[in-house]
């Protein structure tokens, strides 16, 4: 069973910019989708997201296109989340995820997509 762990959260002014990294270990990387998924204070867990195997799909939340950019490093079994101008409404904890290659893009954000989390790392935008 591989196991995701999240770094780079941490307090922010509204505005700047934070990189989150998801490092896998004990299992493939490579070969999985793997998306970000977070959860604000008092809400459900929601799709942030998505990336293909290859690097090559890549699939967003309305609330993050053009602010945030997903990508991966297949040979550090990395994944990352660049978050530029961050918002007070981004304040979450932000979870990696990860799930088997293939399927539909229209199920990129559904959460039963993917079969192994990470715990988290917290995400403050204070304004």
């Amino acid at each position: 069973q591989v196991q995701l762990v999240e770094s780079g959260g941490g307090l922010v002014q509204a505005g700047n910019s934070l990189r989150l990294s998801c490092t896998a270990s004990g299992g493939a990387f490579s070969n999985y989708a793997m998306a970000w998924f977070r959860q604000a204070p008092g809400k459900e867990r929601e799709f942030v997201a998505a990336i293909s195997w290859s690097g090559y799909h890549r699939y967003y939340a309305d609330s993050v296109t053009a602010r945030f950019t997903i990508t991966r490093d297949n040979a550090r079994s990395t994944l990352y989340l660049q978050m530029n101008n961050l918002k007070p409404e981004d304040t979450a904890i932000y979870f990696c995820a990860q799930g088997p290659a293939g399927g539909a893009p229209a199920d990129a954000g559904l959460e039963k997509r993917y079969d192994s989390w990470g715990q988290g790392t917290q995400v403050i935008v204070a304004s």
